[in-house]
């Protein structure tokens, strides 16, 4: 069924000969009071409309009645009447009626089939149906503008992961050498705790064959040599500057597994508030701590930090952009390059640029380059996202994203924050 035979309403129509007294009978008629006009019809073609309106502008004149009440119909309607074909969707139908209705609202319109008089349609009828129907699509439009958000949160929390994955990777590489040898000098301790429980059980025996009232004298000597050769061949296995140098090795591997997990931890944020002023310098050598096992083999870095004040920020989603920045400029330099960190203040703002000397960024890829899934990483090796979750962390932060590029000569990004910040910083970048 068309949208409008929902609005329609099958009037009787008005014949043209009528007089203007006969059809003020009709349209004051109980049945049709709730209508504004009726249709005036000639062989089934609608040519016009009487309003309420109408005739009560005659009929309140003096004399109106007397003067006009036996005059045609033709003489008081209005030939130009609201007309639209039911075929016609309603949403087309109502631009119409809004477009050529008149304020205040005195006629409703025609309805016709093939131009053929078909029935009613009440303007307010139209538009609280028109009503209806926006409210019902902004339901719709509300649960698709959430299942939007949680694809995008879905999203941005892969892309999270992946970052989290490729970072826990990196750290794990860079525990696992320190871990490596003090399992190793953790094991050759345990050699040495157990030939010297051989050796100190070897000189009990002696202290007690010492102490004995008839000790035998030969066994005395038997356990003196034994216990003698056990020492002999434990510090020609140990010496002692070796074994001092185990417990330092050691203690040297603890510190640096304990340096990265406190950096680790430094990078989260986990133990701070969502939200504190912090030492961008801090979160760019954090940031290169996580991404050490990415850029080590990339690049060397060159560190030319200004001396900045702290800034308001979310220390997490700062430290999440400074590794989203040096990780892609690691990864755009193909052999071995060099990676240039730099700070400073100005303009009430710490900026801080990180520049490589890589393959650079196409003039026509520049544009896009914080569009979400825009990569030109092959298959498998990017999501798009990362750029895109940068330049929402620094929005959020009332911050500037910058980048210039020169194709076969590298790319600088220039983050900008403000010392001030005029709103509370949101928790979630997304």
């Amino acid at each position: 069924m068309n949208d409008l035979t929902q609005l329609m309403v099958a009037m009787e129509p008005l014949s043209p000969d009528l007089t203007i007294n006969e059809v003020a009978e009709i349209l004051l008629s109980e049945e049709n009071r709730r209508f504004l006009c009726i249709p005036v019809v000639d062989r089934g073609r609608p040519i016009g409309t009487v309003s309420r309106n109408q005739l009560e502008s005659i009929f309140m004149t003096i004399y109106g009645r007397d003067l006009y009440g036996k005059n045609k119909v033709t003489q008081l309607m209005n030939a130009s009447p609201l007309m639209v074909e039911v075929k016609l969707p309603m949403e087309q139908a109502a631009q119409y009626i809004t477009a050529n209705m008149q304020a205040p609202i005195t006629e409703d319109f025609v309805i016709t089939h093939d131009g053929v008089y078909h029935g009613m349609g009440s303007v307010i009828d139209l538009l609280s149906a028109m009503e209806r129907r926006v409210a019902e699509r902004n339901v719709e439009l509300g649960k698709a503008y959430r299942s939007l958000k949680e694809s995008q949160s879905q999203l941005v929390h892969s892309e999270k992961m992946a970052s989290l994955g490729q970072m826990v990777a990196g750290v794990a590489h860079e525990i696992n050498t320190p871990l490596g040898y003090v399992k190793n000098n953790v094991e050759m301790a345990h050699e040495i705790h157990k030939d010297m429980v051989g050796l100190v059980a070897g000189f009990k025996a002696l202290l007690a064959l010492f102490d004995a009232e008839d000790a035998d004298e030969r066994a005395v000597s038997l356990q003196l040599q034994q216990v003698e050769a056990m020492a002999a061949e434990f510090e020609e296995n140990f010496p002692q500057e070796d074994v001092a140098g185990l417990y330092g090795d050691t203690l040297y591997g603890i510190e640096q597994i304990s340096e990265m997990v406190l950096n680790l931890k430094n990078f989260s944020r986990l133990d701070q508030a969502a939200v504190s002023n912090v030492s961008v310098n801090e979160c760019i050598d954090s940031a290169l701590l996580i991404a050490k096992n990415v850029v080590k083999h990339k690049a060397e870095v060159v560190k030319a930090y200004g001396e900045i004040p702290n800034v308001s920020c979310s220390p997490s989603q700062i430290n999440q952009v400074f590794l989203n920045l040096l990780t892609n400029a690691a990864q755009s330099i193909d052999d071995f390059g060099t990676i240039t960190v730099k700070t400073w203040a100005e303009g009430g703002y710490v900026h801080a640029s990180v520049q490589d000397n890589g393959k650079g960024i196409e003039r026509q890829h520049l544009k896009k380059i914080f569009d979400p899934f825009f990569t030109t990483k092959p298959v498998g090796k990017g999501t798009g996202l990362g750029l895109s979750i940068t330049f929402k962390i620094l929005q959020q932060h009332k911050g500037k994203l910058r980048v210039g590029s020169e194709p076969g000569a590298g790319t600088r990004f220039v983050i900008s924050l403000p010392l001030q910040q005029t709103q509370p910083v949101l928790k979630e970048a997304v």
